[in-house]
């Protein structure tokens, strides 16, 4: 199934985004599509697109707090050729651009408290089937959180049960490609300190050591 920014498949998604629009008529509020070429060697998968974040520039992690970790994170280890996602007016940086890595979401539309239902999950799981579905034998696939993670699992037909989530971990599955797990990068994780910067990088580490530089 192909993505396409005129997606409504989701109702309650759709209204709240036209609900968005209009109090915010010059953000995005549609749904995000992915950045990054298709069939890259590193997909990042994260939750949804934050308000003012993604929602409002078009951007997977452009504008809100974890863009900023990501892809500073991602500048480091040589998959993005700049650290800032922005530019200095606050949109989305058009210098910026991915190297052999590709960042999409879970869910591809702004939910409520951030909070997608699991029926919505479902719904937008073919796009992330259709990611998967590209990405090479021997790839890596990050998932940012436990229902990123999930999402993965469902778009590759495999139960939750077969490959816990856990920060740090690795899952060699079935097509060849290595499912990586952390935490995610949100603005609460790291404030807690549930997720700090090394911890971040050493992920990241892992993934590049993974696919060979």
């Amino acid at each position: 199934m192909t993505f396409s920014e005129n997606c409504r498949r989701c109702p309650r998604l759709a209204e709240f985004l036209d609900q968005v629009r209009g109090e915010h008529p010059d953000y995005h509020a549609l749904p995000v599509s992915s950045l990054g070429a298709a069939g890259s060697r590193f997909l990042v998968v994260g939750l949804a697109p934050g308000m003012h974040g993604a929602n409002r520039t078009g951007r997977p992690f452009c504008g809100d707090f974890a863009g900023k970790l990501l892809y500073a994170s991602l500048h480091k280890f040589g998959f993005s050729n700049q650290s800032e996602p922005l530019d200095s007016a606050g949109n989305a940086n058009a210098d910026l651009h991915l190297h052999g890595c590709r960042i999409t979401n879970a869910v591809r539309c702004l939910p409520p408290q951030n909070k997608p239902e699991p029926g919505e999950i479902r719904l937008c799981n073919p796009y992330l089937t259709e990611e998967l579905a590209v990405l090479p034998r021997g790839g890596a696939v990050l998932a940012l959180g436990t229902i990123a993670h999930n999402a993965v699992l469902m778009a590759l037909k495999l139960p939750n049960s077969s490959n816990k989530f856990a920060h740090g971990a690795q899952h060699p599955l079935p097509n060849g490609v290595t499912l990586f797990d952390s935490y995610h990068c949100s603005r609460y994780n790291t404030q807690t300190k549930r997720l700090t910067t090394p911890m971040f990088e050493s992920v990241i580490a892992s993934i590049a050591a993974h696919l060979g530089g």
